[in-house]
C-alpha cells in the first residue's frame, strides 16, 4: 500500500467497476464516492481534496459516451454529469463547465492521462471554488 493523502470515499460494494478496475472493494489509491448517482465525486471543502489525482480519477471514471458536464454543488462537491448537461437541472449548483460533447474526448481514461488538460480542469476548479464570478464557466 502506497502513502500518500488520504481521500474519504465509500463505495457501493458488490458492483463491478470496470473503468476503474475495482470490483466490490476499495483500491489504495481511489475509492468511490455515490452522489445523486454520480460514482466519482471531489469535496472541495476537504483539505486533501483537490489534487492532480482526484481530478485524474474524476476524468477516468467518465464515459465519453455521452454528453458530460463538470458541475459544483453549492455544498462543493465536483462530478461529472453524464446526459443531464447544459441548463438541466441546475438548482443546487454553484457553477458548471462547458457541455463536454460525446466522443469528444474530454472525459474517459484517455482524457485522464493528459496532464495538460487534467492540470486545465484542476485549476478551473481551484479558481473558481468556493466565489466562481459566473455561474456557467466557458473559459478556464
Amino acid at each position: 500500500m502506497g502513502k500518500g493523502p488520504s481521500v474519504e470515499l465509500s463505495i457501493l460494494y458488490g458492483v463491478l467497476h470496470p473503468d476503474l478496475g475495482i470490483k466490490g472493494g476499495l483500491c489504495d489509491t481511489w475509492s468511490l464516492i455515490f452522489f445523486k448517482g454520480y460514482a466519482v465525486q471531489i469535496d472541495l471543502n476537504s483539505p486533501d481534496g483537490l489534487t492532480l489525482e482526484s481530478v485524474r480519477q474524476l476524468l477516468a471514471a467518465a464515459s465519453d459516451d455521452e454528453h458530460t458536464q463538470l458541475r459544483v454543488t453549492r455544498q462543493g462537491i465536483a462530478y461529472i454529469s453524464s446526459g443531464i448537461v447544459g441548463g438541466t437541472e441546475i438548482d443546487g449548483l454553484l457553477f458548471r463547465l462547458e457541455t463536454w460533447a460525446k466522443g469528444s474526448g474530454y472525459v474517459g481514461r484517455v482524457a485522464a492521462s493528459d496532464e495538460v488538460w487534467v492540470m486545465q480542469i484542476f485549476n478551473a476548479l481551484k479558481e473558481n471554488w468556493p466565489n466562481p464570478p459566473y455561474d456557467y464557466i466557458d473559459v478556464y
